[in-house]
């Protein structure tokens, strides 16, 4: 490999004090003054900062991408030849038609198509692939209308999440001159398709507010229908399967509140109930009666109670499905006659279907140790059928339709592999880590039969452990490439997550979030304990909260790990949570605390926090991506990490920034470019464990 010098960031004292204490933050200066322009104009970023980042990239590529391009290419090549690159969606019937997405050979991205609800000749409605151009293109879908006449589609086109919502008239083709810019997009059609409910942003990109847009009419007189007091809180914009109501959902992550508005003839939201904190709801409708999934009265993993559509205040709940600790009901969809739910019990996911005529309950569950399962029903209240998809690491998705009269199971489609998948030549375990409290944390691991469990195995622990999110233990087209080349793949379901029920989720934060790094520690030493590798010989890997976890674990336990791969890592936990100006900054002291408000809750961060705690330690190779129209983790957080690790680290490992300079939290957004991505950081992990070719210090 060649040699390089690494940038290093300069040091500007930037002093702030918060109750009483003084801290100095030499790296401050990589916030730029006017972020919230360079979300969508990145060209107006200041130059010093700008060629900082240019720095940092240009050394990642002197030192990592150009020599590794072999190995990323050939990662890139397998897994893409892993895709049906002009596969196509199952066709979704709506009416007299039936709606699909379908990709093609070569192309970064799908086409929306219909054709007559029994199949017939196939018409584009919308090719994703002629309206992105070359540039970033983020989709946030298509929503026809009842009439089927037209369809709005919305796009962001600088991966800082402002949508424009585009109308298109399905009988010519032709969009409306008229776009409703600068959406948080969330939107759906008022039921005589003449509008369109839509959020917008507040001056920190916070989804806010909803608007209405007549068609026809200027957006700038669109009508305020709802807007959110608390900065804290989030809206989104949806409506009931039934069709009935528009929903309007205000939230943070702990506490909900909802709004309906008649979806036939529209006029002010009506409350079904007021916010109380730590009280979470949702809602959907079936013959004027809701049917709400809520943690009310004590129900930690939830429960479903019904309400009147007249009388829906919480006093008139009633319990339909009551509380069962330890079985968490994660989803529910209403139709006419059933109601599903998606369930997790003892960490595996099953699916309930109760006939709402008499209440007889039947399950859907799998037998293998890990797997993943989910369920729709498109677009149709008035239907008996159902959509379940399955997978597991070893076995590829299929999709079957469950029908409900019959109780046939039919399969529609099955993931292909192009070029090849035998799931018998793999191996999936479920195992579990004694954490320091004694606690039994899951461990999905995926590896190729044939690899030698005797400590010799390199490996790759995955995870993430925050806003209650579980891990899917799904089927993976990347993590065949490492266990192909006999790394051991595994994700550990640590606290944060769900997947033990809602107190597993309560385990991993606020002040009980070093759970959640000490129970990644355990699982990567069980795995070292039970001969699945040894240490130094695991690369971490997280994104977002998980890349907190990523700088968190580096910090306590630096030589446990053979690398650290940080994507759009959320590492400057205490200054973000200090600042509330920031999108996601209110919204979150309820999953980390308000150090703003809280002397304690600013010296718990400040303990663990990643940016706070870098020291002189021997880290191991450590590679962060960062996205420059990031609103979620802002790019100044990766940037600031690594400044302040290689002003302070000992040892020769490398240290690699790269921030994508026209992009966003998700990083690249064609389906080919995000395999580039993923592909490099593969690079990186089996480069760090020395699987191909070894690191040069720098």
């Amino acid at each position: 490999m060649t040699k390089s010098t690494p940038p290093v960031a300069a040091r500007k004292s930037h002093l702030v004090t918060f109750h009483n204490i003084e801290r100095d933050d030499p790296y401050d200066w990589l916030r730029a003054p006017n972020w919230q322009e360079v979300m969508q104009k990145p060209e107006t970023l200041a130059p010093d900062i700008r060629q900082y980042l240019d720095a940092e990239n240009s050394f990642f590529e002197a030192e990592f991408g150009s020599p590794t391009k072999p190995l990323q290419d050939a990662i890139y090549s397998e897994i893409r030849g892993r895709i049906k690159e002009d596969d196509s969606g199952i066709p979704t019937p709506d009416g007299a038609f039936a709606y699909n997405s379908r990709m093609l050979e070569g192309k970064q991205y799908a086409r929306i198509v219909r054709t007559a609800r029994d199949g017939g000749p196939e018409t584009v409605l919308l090719d994703c692939n002629i309206e992105a151009g070359e540039g970033y293109f983020g989709f946030a879908g298509a929503e026809h209308d009842r009439s089927h006449r037209f369809l709005a589609w919305a796009a962001d086109r600088a991966g800082s999440e402002y949508y424009d919502i585009v109308i298109r008239d399905l009988d010519t083709g032709v969009d409306s001159p008229e776009v409703i810019t600068e959406t948080a997009g969330s939107y759906v059609w008022s039921n005589d398709s003449t509008a369109i409910y839509y959020t917008e942003y507040d001056d920190n990109h916070r989804p806010y507010r909803v608007r209405l847009h007549t068609i026809g009419t200027d957006q700038a007189n669109d009508p305020i229908v709802f807007e959110e007091a608390d900065p804290g809180f989030f809206v989104g914009v949806d409506r009931t399967l039934s069709d009935r109501f528009i929903v309007i959902d205000a939230h943070d992550h702990q506490t909900s509140e909802v709004w309906l508005i008649d979806a036939a003839t529209g006029g002010a939201p009506q409350l079904v109930a007021p916010r109380v904190t730590d009280r979470e709801y949702d809602v959907e409708e079936r013959d004027g009666l809701l049917y709400i999934r809520t943690n009310a009265d004590g129900a930690e993993d939830f429960k479903i109670v019904t309400a009147p559509v007249g009388r829906a205040g919480a006093e008139n709940w009633t319990d339909l499905v009551p509380h069962q600790q330890g079985v968490l009901i994660l989803d529910t969809i209403v139709i006419a006659n059933h109601m599903l739910r998606l369930e997790r019990f003892e960490g595996l996911p099953r699916i309930v279907v109760r006939d709402l005529r008499s209440n007889e309950e039947t399950t859907v569950n799998f037998d293998e140790q890990a797997y993943a399962l989910g369920m729709s029903v498109g677009y149709e209240f008035d239907t008996s059928v159902f959509r379940l998809t399955y997978s597991s690491p070893t076995t590829p998705s299929r999709t079957y339709d469950v029908d409900l009269l019959t109780g046939s199971r039919t399969l529609l489609k099955e993931q292909e592999v192009p070029s090849g998948h035998n799931p018998d030549d793999y191996e999936t375990r479920r195992l579990f880590a004694t954490a320091p409290d004694g606690e039994q944390v899951p461990v999905t691991v995926l590896y190729r039969k044939g690899t030698k469990l005797d400590g010799s195995a390199p490996a790759l622990l995955y995870g993430y452990g925050a806003y209650g999110m579980s891990m899917p233990a799904s089927f993976s087209i990347s993590a065949l490439s490492l266990v192909d080349r006999g790394m051991v793949y595994a994700i550990a379901h640590i606290r944060g997550g769900m997947e033990k029920g809602y107190r597993w989720y309560v385990q991993g934060r606020r002040e009980h979030k070093t759970n959640t790094f000490t129970d990644f520690i355990a699982a990567a030493q069980m795995l070292i304990d039970t001969g699945y590798t040894s240490r130094g010989r695991i690369v971490a890997q997280g994104g977002s909260a998980g890349g907190m976890l990523m700088g968190a674990i580096a910090n306590m336990a630096p030589d446990l790990w053979g690398g650290i791969l940080a994507q759009v890592p959320f590492v400057d936990v205490l200054n973000t949570m200090l600042d509330e100006t920031l999108p996601l900054t209110p919204p979150e002291w309820p999953e980390w605390g308000n150090p703003l408000a809280s002397a304690e809750d600013y010296a718990r961060i400040a303990a663990y926090a990643p940016y706070e705690q870098v020291g002189a330690h021997d880290y191991p190779p450590i590679f962060a991506l960062a996205g420059l129209t990031d609103p979620r983790v802002t790019y100044w957080e990766p940037a600031k990490w690594v400044a302040r690790l290689r002003a302070t680290k000992t040892g020769d490992a490398p240290l690699y920034l790269k921030t994508n300079m026209g992009a966003g939290h998700g990083g690249a957004s064609g389906r080919f470019d995000r395999l580039k991505e993923t592909a490099m950081c593969f690079a990186f992990a089996l480069n760090a464990v020395g699987v191909e070719g070894s690191f040069s210090a720098n």
